[in-house]
């Protein structure tokens, strides 16, 4: 569990600020910051809102930094660290220091150190403890290199990584109208990018009704549509990205549109979907009075809700 002190001073590595924290409140995949360096060596902080069960966060915030980009270090490589992690009390105005005294050995294996019991979410969410101040909340790391290698050392200025939740963004509704529907062949179809705060996305789907294998929410002979996350826009902060959706097939006859909510960190990585199996039963698409299909074409919607967008903030 690891020894806890409160402290003034700041952590020197990094500080993520989380704004709008209830609306991630509960979530159990985790959220990656941006990439950070210290001496010379690149890191992300890693948190579980609801704690990570694998580490036995069950009941806790769980907090860790991972090394990143070790592809270039030598065979056999190992960064030895001192590493402490902090939550600010923004009541007491100083930051919960935990640590455990030992030297974290990063290497092949163990990429990943920190706290799978970090702080209980009893006291974290308690709002006379402090931690959570008008739905905001500050996480941190200080990394100290033990017996550091003979490389460039960079010291790191002091920063903060702030995410925001932005509602109703600009240019949130996406339209994507596809023709000769009972033409389609391929297995998938996937429409233009569209860019939406920091992120691009695009739509997908099967026409012959066969959505993600891991969706528990397909059924037999029903349209599956899925949300997926692309790449970032220039000069962007590549972190974990936030994604809060209605999913729309529209009506084109009147205003009864089908609409799912969907809602999802989606990792930096390009390409990952999330979204609803059964947007529509093929039964009642293909019912002319229902007026989902006319003249062989259907058209679909994201609304983009909420998104996060994170910026770096030196201090």
């Amino acid at each position: 569990m690891g020894y806890r002190v409160l402290r003034e001073k700041r952590p020197s590595s990094k500080i993520v600020t989380i704004t709008s924290f209830s609306v991630i409140k509960g979530r159990g995949e985790p959220y990656e910051s941006s990439v950070f360096e210290v001496a010379g060596y690149k890191w992300r902080l890693v948190l579980y809102v609801n704690g990570n069960s694998k580490d036995g966060g069950n009941g806790h915030i769980s907090l860790y930094v991972r090394i990143e980009e070790t592809e270039s270090l030598p065979r056999g490589w190992e960064v030895s660290v001192d590493l402490k992690l902090f939550v600010r009390n923004a009541k007491q105005l100083k930051y919960l220091t935990v640590t455990d005294g030992l030297v974290k050995r990063f290497n092949d294996a163990k990429k990943e150190w920190g706290f799978g019991q970090f702080i209980p979410l009893s006291t974290f969410y308690n709002t006379n403890e402090g931690y959570i101040v008008q739905d905001t909340v500050s996480f941190g790391a200080e990394i100290s290199i033990v017996n550091p290698a003979e490389i460039s050392i960079v010291n790191p200025a002091e920063q903060q990584e702030k995410v925001t939740f932005i509602s109703n963004p600009p240019d949130n509704v996406f339209t994507w109208k596809i023709l000769r529907f009972s033409t389609l062949k391929d297995q998938y179809y996937y429409s233009d990018d569209f860019l939406v705060g920091d992120r691009y996305w695009r739509l997908g789907f099967n026409p012959k009704a066969y959505g993600d294998v891991r969706d528990v929410t397909v059924r037999p002979y029903a349209l599956p549509l899925y949300l997926y996350a692309r790449g970032f826009r220039t000069n962007a902060v590549a972190t974990n990205t936030w994604g809060a959706v209605n999913l729309r097939l529209k009506n084109q006859r009147s205003s009864n549109h089908r609409q799912e909510h969907s809602a999802a960190w989606y990792p930096i990585r390009s390409g990952y979907g999330v979204g609803v199996g059964n947007i529509i039963l093929l039964s009642d698409l293909y019912d002319e009075s229902e007026g989902y299909l006319v003249n062989d074409a259907i058209i679909f919607q994201a609304e983009m809700v909420k998104v996060s967008v994170t910026n770096i903030v030196f201090a």
